[in-house]
C-alpha cells in the first residue's frame, strides 16, 4: 500500500501532515512525499519545508494520493505537470484525497465532476464552477474520493480512511496513540459559529472573493 502525499510550494503545513501522521501508522503501508522536484519544498509561510524524496514521476502508480492545499494551490491550477499526473494516479488509485483547497485541484483535473466534495470554508464555491457539488461538511466520501474542508480536518479524514481500510479498532488505537481529543479553547471553528464580523472579515480578504 503506497501513500502519496503530494507536496508544491506555498502549501499548508497541516493539510499534508496531518493525514500524514495518521495514515502512515496504516500497517503494512509505505508513505513518500511526491513533487514536481525531489528536494525540499517550503510552506505557506516559507518557515517550514518538508522533502519531497520522490519526483511525480517516479511514483506512477500510488494506491492513495493524497493532495494539500494553501496559497500556492492557486498557481498550480494550470499545472499541466501536476493535473496531468492526477489523472493518471487516479486511474489506479484506491482513494483520491484532498485536504483544505487540494479539492481544487483534484476538481482542475476533472475528477470532481458530479461529485459532492468538501473543501475551505472560503473556496467552497469555486469547487461549482469545475461540476462538483461543493458540501460544508467535514469529510465527504463519494466514490473512491475523500474530501476534507480546511486545514485540521485531515486529521479527521485520514481517521475516517483508515477506519474503511483497517477497522474501527486500528483506527481508534491511532486515535488514541496520537491522543487526538479536541477541546478548543473557542467555538469559533466553522463559519457557522465564529462571530460573523468575523467572517465577514476573512472573506473579504479571501483570494476567492472574485472567482
Amino acid at each position: 500500500m503506497q501513500i502519496a502525499i503530494v507536496l508544491f510550494d506555498r502549501f499548508t503545513a497541516l493539510d499534508a501532515v496531518g493525514p500524514y501522521e495518521i495514515l502512515s501508522r496504516l500497517p503494512g503501508s509505505e508513505t513518500v512525499f511526491v513533487a514536481e522536484q525531489s528536494g525540499p519544498v517550503r510552506n505557506d509561510n516559507s518557515s517550514l519545508a518538508l522533502v519531497a524524496d520522490r519526483t511525480l514521476a517516479e511514483v506512477p502508480n500510488p494506491d492513495i494520493v493524497i493532495v494539500p492545499g494553501g496559497p500556492g494551490q492557486t498557481p498550480q491550477m494550470g499545472n499541466t505537470v501536476l493535473l496531468d499526473w492526477l489523472r493518471a494516479a487516479d486511474a489506479t488509485s484506491t482513494w483520491t484525497t484532498s485536504v483544505c483547497t487540494g479539492s481544487l485541484l483534484l476538481a482542475a483535473a476533472g475528477l470532481l465532476k458530479g461529485r459532492r466534495a468538501a473543501s475551505h470554508w472560503l473556496a467552497l464555491e469555486t469547487l461549482r464552477g469545475y461540476g462538483a457539488e461543493p458540501t460544508g461538511e467535514r469529510v465527504v466520501i463519494d466514490g473512491k474520493y475523500v474530501t476534507a474542508a480546511g486545514v485540521s480536518s485531515g486529521i479527521d479524514m485520514g481517521l475516517t480512511l483508515l477506519g474503511r481500510m483497517a477497522g474501527d479498532r486500528t483506527a481508534q488505537a491511532v486515535q488514541l496513540l496520537t491522543e487526538y481529543d479536541p477541546q478548543p479553547p473557542y467555538d469559533a471553528g466553522s463559519p457557522d459559529k465564529a462571530p460573523a464580523d468575523l467572517v465577514e472579515e476573512w472573506r473579504a480578504k479571501s483570494r476567492f472573493i472574485l472567482q
